[in-house]
């Protein structure tokens, strides 16, 4: 009932007023990403939402699209440009996924939307996290975001799906304005990319 009629209401609401807010900066984003680098303006990927259904997660785009120098392959910190690096750590790189919000995909509050080929990987108890439609911010993202494993982000995503409510839901929205005002783990989480999921070791 809460998820699938109020808080659907609710990210659709928001997120219309959000865009409208939101429009002057996205529009000063892009220019930014195209004066300082050649490629596009967004970044999108493959990712599985509410019961495993596949979308296109869209971002503004931090890296250069280079990824050799003198023959040498570039590490992700590398290729992060100066604007990239900025829309990161204030987490305006996110603003894209307003749109997928719209379109039903992923909803202010959830898990993250994983990779695909994780989706083997995954033991049953971590498979749970696509109970419920993916999130911008989740309960993950407010405990650590990727300063801590992936059991323990799998963890707190499952305990999300077994607690999901308005105030649950609220809760993580102020954590997140607060860790973001903070920058609150950036160094670890939104300059560096995590490590792939290898799943359980053998």
């Amino acid at each position: 009932m809460y998820e699938n009629y109020i808080k659907r209401k609710l990210d659709v609401a928001f997120a219309l007023v959000l865009i409208l807010i939101a429009a002057p900066i996205m529009i000063a984003c892009a220019l930014l990403i195209k004066y300082e680098s050649e490629g596009p303006i967004l970044f999108q990927q493959t990712r599985l939402g509410k019961y495993n259904r596949v979308f296109k997660v869209i971002k503004f785009r931090t890296m250069r699209i280079q990824t050799l120098d003198a023959g040498q392959e570039l590490t992700d910190r590398q290729r992060i440009t100066k604007v990239g690096a900025f829309l990161r750590k204030t987490s305006i790189d996110e603003l894209p996924q307003l749109f997928n919000i719209l379109m039903g995909e992923m909803s202010f509050i959830g898990p993250r939307p994983l990779l695909p080929q994780y989706l083997t990987l995954y033991d049953q108890n971590q498979q749970r996290r696509h109970e419920v439609t993916s999130g911008i911010s989740g309960w993950a993202q407010v405990n650590g975001r990727n300063a801590i494993s992936w059991d323990e982000k799998f963890k707190l995503d499952v305990y999300y799906v077994d607690h999901i409510s308005f105030i649950v839901d609220l809760k993580i929205f102020f954590l997140t304005i607060y860790q973001v005002l903070r920058r609150k783990d950036v160094d670890h989480s939104r300059v560096d990319t995590m490590p792939f999921f290898k799943g359980e070791p053998e």
